[in-house]
Order: structure tokens, then C-alpha cells, then sequence
């Protein structure tokens, strides 16, 4: 009796993973410009990939949004790691933040289409406050350690703060304006270099 050979499961080929990337990448752009009603045919067209190309990593337009989010997520976790040493606790925190920023812009502009995926994936909500909060968790830690912050500071508060300022601003060139307030923000959090209280009230 002969035996069928045990097929093994292929690995991604490398063209394949550059191109998924690639799809991911333009997503992001063409979301953040155009937001949810961006067609799919420009998000293939700005990865230089075809929409056949496209369809078969993303079935569905929600599959993209959701892959998108969820990159979004893990660069800035991976981020918060890569800043630990880099600069000084504090620095790192604004330079997170900043980058929050960044992210929220993407969140904007397809957060119609999001909505979709979210109400129906509470594990997707459940996964990104998880990663974020621990993220900016570990910064804000060590900014309070080194005495560069106030340590009366929640990291979940602190998220609910950015995303507060990036959706109430709605006009073009809301981005330079939220930066600008994330340093009053980082700013306004430090501890003044002589020791003293100065959100003490007087």
C-alpha cells in the first residue's frame, strides 16, 4: 500500500510578504488622505501592486482596514522599545506620543470603515488598549523613575489625552496643531529641575 506524501505547509515567499507589506504601506497613506470611502483600486495602484495582488492577502475590505490597525498597533509598541535608551525618559515619552499621533491620523481617516470591524471584533479593541496602555506604560514608568515627570500620571489617562486632542481638531493641518500641544502637554508633566511642586496650588 503506498503512502501519500506529507505535504508541508510553504512558507510565504519572500515577493508575497514584500508586497502584503507594501499593500499595508499604501493603505495607511491612502486611508489617512482620502479616508474610509478610498477606493481599493487606489490603495493597489499607489503600492504598485494589482488589485488581484491585493484581493488575495485582504478578501475584504474590512480584512485591510483591520491589518492596517493592527500594524499601526505593533509599530508603536515596537517603537516604545526601541526608544529605551535612546534619549532620555522624557524625550522618549514625547517622541511615543508624537508618533500616537501619527497613528490616530490613520484611525481618522478610515474610522467609518473601522467602526465595522470594531463593533463586531471586541477582541480587536481588547488587543489595541492592551498593547497601547503597556506601551506608554513602560515610557511613562521610567520618565516617573527618573524624576523627569509627575508620578501621579495613569498611562490609560494619558492615552484618553491624545486621543481627546487629535478628535477635536477636524480642519486641515490638524496634525502640526496636536503635535504643538502634545509638547505643552510633555511640558507641562515635567517636574521642575529644582524640586519643587509646581502643580502644588499656591
Amino acid at each position: 500500500m503506498m503512502h501519500q506524501p506529507i505535504l508541508e505547509k510553504r512558507k510565504p515567499r519572500a515577493d508575497a510578504i514584500r508586497n502584503r507589506e507594501r499593500v499595508l504601506e499604501a493603505a495607511k497613506a491612502v486611508f489617512s488622505d482620502g479616508g474610509p470611502e478610498a477606493s481599493l483600486e487606489a490603495v493597489a495602484r499607489h503600492a504598485g501592486v494589482g488589485i488581484g495582488t491585493l484581493y488575495r492577502h485582504f478578501p475584504t475590505r474590512e480584512a485591510l482596514f483591520e491589518a492596517v490597525y493592527r500594524r499601526e498597533v505593533e509599530q508603536l509598541v515596537d517603537l516604545a522599545r526601541d526608544l529605551n535608551g535612546k534619549m532620555t525618559p522624557v524625550e522618549a515619552l514625547r517622541c511615543w506620543l508624537r508618533a500616537g499621533v501619527e497613528f490616530m491620523a490613520t484611525k481618522k481617516g478610515m474610522v467609518a470603515a473601522l467602526a465595522l470591524v470594531v463593533h463586531s471584533s471586541s477582541e480587536l479593541v481588547a488587543y489595541s488598549l492592551d498593547r497601547l496602555t503597556r506601551a506608554v506604560g513602560e515610557l511613562l514608568q521610567r520618565a516617573i523613575i527618573a524624576g523627569e515627570v509627575r508620578a501621579d500620571l495613569d498611562p490609560e489617562d494619558l492615552l484618553r489625552m491624545l486621543v481627546g486632542m487629535c478628535y477635536a481638531q477636524d480642519r486641515p493641518g490638524w496634525q502640526a496643531k496636536v503635535l504643538r500641544l502634545v509638547d505643552v502637554l510633555v511640558d507641562g508633566l515635567c517636574r521642575p529641575r529644582d524640586g519643587t511642586d509646581k502643580n502644588k496650588v499656591r
